[in-house]
């Protein structure tokens, strides 16, 4: 009891900093959903209510991580810990750390990008409007959240706005696009609760404080079971082969703005959440289940890459790179290595600029051109200079080109995997050749793809269509320019997680020393 009151008291300074980050888009959506409904003609006045608020928000974050948070400190700082629902065990209890604070900024950044790329959205912007800002808290809550019930309401909650935006401003197939997403997600959900509840039902006292379960080091059948269930149900969001398959058709359908929340944030939900819970909290089960992370990570990088040669829609290839970049997450966090998840915590960083940067080019270019199908393009570098300028950049971004920010991630997981004596040096060079095959892949359906695109026989219907203007000019850049900046000076991202990636896998080290020693002791 009194320890609760101390981890109370000692948090009543940063009380407002990480609540407001959460509630300050929710409360502009609320101000949206009051305004006279006479202003729904006006969709500028809501676009423009929508990025005050989440530029505002970005800058809190800024603040935060800037001024109050801690990069030297492996533990969570700014905790906030307040009883909500005392009869379930709820609690308003949130906290930052080195592994949820450059997600939070990528999160807010991509947010107020897609809001700002919502340009030409003149049906239902109201509702629109808001879902983008309901969503922005849902995000940063699912990072912050340090109460698995609390976690689990903002994973559950950022499903609806997505499903909603995909439903309402999606493509031709928005419908089975959007209940595709929704049925893959809400199912995986039922796992991640059931194994969450079981695991705060296993110790004396019954808890959903994250950090109290993370103690627990719950073992054996019980806790290969629980690790599976999260596994599974977070798989689904990041995702991973063959619950992935909800993914090509979601970017298919949805516009560009939706996209770039889709590939720049949701999938790195699923990431942060098996660093978070699986690794974190089942250790001993996260060891022995490494090779197969290793393994499925393999297969997500070939089975995306070759399954992006088959797609003649430009979206729906990026969406398949997706899924094979994404692999490489996997292999960072199945190295159990310092190395390893530093380079996933890379890994979802760089790709989450990437793809979103990806994706607005792509949906920038669709406005002028109103296709997607690869087949009908060719022959607009000339008229497109700039686009064609920014589409090559985030290509060579994506395969990983020295240089840039994919480069350093790749490169860093790949370290992880030698350097972990846990695994032959069979295994070892077998993983690294496999997966070093999809490093080949990805440059031939990338560039195969810019070639069909803008060069080879020129579409008469496209030869006139109007250049890149300044605002789609300054979103592509926002996003690119991280990623060669990262690509140059990793440190300027790993030095915020590198102290809390230490203290994962030093605990994992000694969670494999103990397993030795116990090996050894029975022989």
């Amino acid at each position: 009891m009194d320890a609760n009151l101390v981890t109370v008291t000692a948090s009543r300074d940063s009380l407002s900093w990480l609540s407001l980050i959460v509630l300050l888009p929710a409360l502009g959506a609320l101000l949206i959903q009051f305004l006279p409904v006479k202003q729904s003609d006006n969709p500028v006045f809501f676009r423009n209510i929508a990025i005050g608020f989440l530029g505002a928000d970005f800058l809190l974050i800024l603040i935060v991580l800037s001024r109050l948070f801690d990069n030297k400190e492996s533990q969570l700082q700014l905790i906030e810990r307040i009883s909500w629902l005392p009869s379930i065990g709820l609690e308003w209890s949130l906290g930052i750390d080195g592994i949820s604070a450059p997600l939070l900024a990528l999160s807010g950044l991509i947010t107020l990008l897609s809001a700002t790329a919502s340009w030409n959205i003149n049906n239902k912007p109201k509702l629109y409007f808001s879902l983008l800002l309901i969503q922005a808290s849902a995000q940063a809550l699912v990072f912050l959240s340090q109460d698995f019930l609390l976690f689990f309401l903002a994973w559950e909650l950022e499903l609806v706005p997505v499903y909603l935006l995909i439903a309402i401003w999606g493509g031709k197939k928005r419908l089975y696009a959007a209940t595709k997403f929704i049925l893959y997600t809400a199912l995986a959900s039922l796992l991640i609760l059931v194994s969450g509840l079981a695991l705060a039902l296993s110790g004396n006292d019954f808890s959903l404080n994250l950090t109290e379960l993370s103690s627990r080091s719950v073992s054996g059948t019980f806790g290969l079971l629980c690790y599976l269930g999260f596994l599974i149900g977070f798989g689904v969001k990041l995702p991973i082969f063959p619950l992935h398959t909800w993914l090509p058709d979601a970017h298919g359908e949805a516009n560009a703005p939706v996209s770039m929340l889709l590939a720049g944030v949701l999938l790195k939900m699923g990431g942060y959440a098996l660093i978070r819970f699986n690794v974190q909290m089942f250790p001993e089960a996260h060891i022995q289940f490494a090779p197969a992370l290793i393994i499925i990570g393999i297969v997500n990088i070939i089975y995306g890459a070759l399954n992006a040669f088959a797609q003649d829609n430009v979206k729906r290839r990026i969406a398949c790179s997706s899924v094979s970049h994404m692999g490489f997450v996997l292999l960072g966090i199945g190295a159990i290595n310092t190395l390893g998840i530093n380079g996933a915590m890379l890994q979802m960083i760089s790709h989450g600029l990437i793809a979103a940067a990806m994706f607005f080019v792509t949906g920038s270019f669709y406005e002028r051109t109103k296709t997607l199908s690869i087949p009908n393009m060719g022959g607009v570098a000339k008229a497109l200079p700039i686009t064609f300028a920014l589409f090559l950049t985030c290509s060579l971004a994506s395969l990983a080109l020295p240089g840039m920010s994919g480069f350093v991630s790749e490169i860093t997981i790949f370290l992880g995997i030698t350097s972990q004596d846990g695994f032959t040096s069979l295994f070892k060079s077998i993983s690294i050749f496999i997966a070093a095959i999809g490093l080949v892949l990805t440059p031939i359906y990338l560039l195969s793809m810019c070639r069909r695109v803008f060069f080879g026989p020129r579409i008469p219907a496209l030869a006139f269509v109007e250049e890149m203007n300044p605002r789609e000019l300054f979103i592509s850049l926002s996003l690119i320019f991280p990623t060669l900046v990262i690509g140059f000076w990793p440190r300027l991202i790993t030095d915020i997680y590198e102290s809390s990636s230490n203290l994962i896998a030093n605990n994992l080290s000694s969670y494999m020393f103990m397993t030795i020693n116990q090996t050894m002791t029975t022989f």
